[in-house]
């Protein structure tokens, strides 16, 4: 397959979670194929969204405003502050639908190996934001890796140095899990149960 175009577009579908060399080439083939219309779609939605989307200055999420809608919504509560790794762990909370809070997206994790420390993660502005006055309980809803766990230790310690009330999702997540992947009801049930 010496054919470059095709070998970018290959390579290109790699660069997602979970798709391998065959996979990747399943999709070009199928794209190419039998959807053009939906490839060249694909493509008008990627090249928009890249160009159109940044993050929430409050909370980190991705938006096409400066301020998302969760942050602007006034029928959300001041009060409670969710931390989480990334949008994607977000949106499993809100389609459980038990959290009415704020969020702060930290679009990542500690990975000391990686060399992710805490300013990759814009520490700073989260504690600056659960420091406003207006929040009662932070929330650490990152996941039950090694990594969450790590990233749960440093920024509750960090926040409760401040004098801030951290709270940490229960157990009913399981271990090892990461939080997009797990089902709603366990979800919701850890976020009542939280400690």
């Amino acid at each position: 397959m010496s054919e470059p175009a095709l070998a970018g577009l290959i390579d290109a579908l790699r660069r997602l979670p979970g798709v391998g060399q065959k996979s990747a080439q399943r999709m070009a083939f199928h794209l190419l194929q039998h959807d053009r219309s939906g490839a060249e779609a694909l493509a008008r939605a990627l090249h928009h969204a890249v160009g159109s989307m940044r993050h929430c200055r409050r909370c980190h999420t991705f938006t096409e405003a400066e301020i998302c809608a969760t942050c602007s919504d006034p029928g959300r509560d001041p009060r409670l502050l969710c931390v989480v790794e990334t949008p994607a762990d977000q949106a499993a909370l809100e389609r459980s639908g038990s959290y009415k809070g704020q969020y702060f997206v930290l679009m990542g994790r500690l990975s000391p190996l990686d060399g992710i420390g805490v300013d990759a993660l814009e520490a700073r502005q989260l504690l600056d934001r659960a420091a406003d006055g207006q929040v009662e309980e932070v929330i650490l809803a990152t996941s039950f890796t090694a990594e969450g766990e790590a990233t749960a230790h440093a920024l509750g310690e960090a926040m409760r140095a401040r004098g801030l009330r951290v709270t940490r999702l229960a157990r009913g997540v399981p271990a090892g899990s990461e939080l997009e992947y797990v089902d709603l009801g366990t979800i919701a049930h850890a976020l009542v149960d939280r400690r």
